[in-house]
């Protein structure tokens, strides 16, 4: 019961970010589809800065945002990725909470932006030179959700919050439940070793959940494993925001690679922490 009302909650803090998202989508679609298009073009080369720096807010609604804006080809993968790498999702506030220093923590909060920044520019620049980035589609997102867009903006934004909002939960009920029965204290002496404790950190920060953020900052916090362990599980963990990405962009073989990306990104900012801090 309390894994299902934790669950229940947090599903229902993301549904306002869903619920704005999509308002916002479909008053793009209706309104200003020609100008804002321009717009974008036009400021695309800020994408991975400004989406850095506000994946950096404490709280994982930002990438779901993210993962939708990507789906209709509003935003580019670079900074799709500056979102998902820069975003703390629950390691900031159990770090604040805790007995981290503050300075510490402001250096891991700007290190995670840097590497948001940096990667975000780096591989949306590879990745427009092989695979020139699509025009703007918002429309091609509603007919994928089947949502008949075309009488107004409330109800189809209402009908996309509350499927995904659906899906997310299903999702993450069963996988918490799954995540209770995980021993992961059998495994935390092999992610002390370098890059072994990378890789291992990077895995868990691909479950597409708070959890665990969760399970890696109180590991840290508990001197279990070390600060590159955590990042490299940081910087890859979005919350829900890659699951939701699996679920409205159709491109199944774009979405593995950007999870791909995203994981080696994560183990490379892992493996730097070491040189850094």
């Amino acid at each position: 019961m309390d894994i299902l009302i934790d669950t229940l909650i947090d599903n229902l803090k993301l549904f306002p970010f869903l619920l704005v998202t999509y308002l916002c989508l479909e008053y793009m679609e209706h309104k200003t589809a020609e100008k804002t298009t321009e717009i974008i073009k036009k400021a695309g080369w800020s994408g991975p800065l400004v989406g850095s720096l506000c994946g950096a807010l404490p709280q994982c609604g930002f990438s779901v945002v993210a993962a939708n804006f990507y789906a209709a080809r509003v935003i580019g993968i670079g900074t799709l990725l500056a979102i998902f790498l820069s975003t703390s999702d629950e390691m900031l506030p159990i770090m604040i909470s805790g007995t981290v220093p503050s300075l510490l923590i402001t250096q891991i909060v700007v290190y995670k932006i840097m590497c948001g920044i940096v990667f975000g520019y780096a591989v949306g620049f590879v990745w427009r030179k092989y695979r020139p980035r699509p025009k703007v589609n918002i429309e091609e997102l509603c007919e994928n959700e089947n949502c008949h867009c075309e009488d107004s903006v409330i109800k189809p934004a209402l009908y996309h919050s509350v499927r995904i909002t659906a899906f997310i939960f299903a999702f993450t009920l069963i996988l918490n439940y799954a995540m209770s029965y995980l021993n992961i204290s059998a495994v935390t002496n092999y992610m002390q070793i370098p890059l072994i404790g990378e890789l291992l950190g990077g895995i868990i920060g691909l479950i597409p959940n708070c959890s665990a953020s969760v399970i890696l900052t109180q590991l840290y916090m508990d001197d279990f494993i070390p600060l590159g362990t955590l990042m490299s599980g940081s910087l890859v963990s979005g919350g829900v925001g890659l699951l939701v990405l699996f679920r409205v962009n159709r491109r199944f073989k774009e979405n593995f690679r950007i999870a791909a990306i995203l994981y080696a990104c994560g183990i490379i900012g892992g493996l730097l922490t070491h040189l850094i801090f």
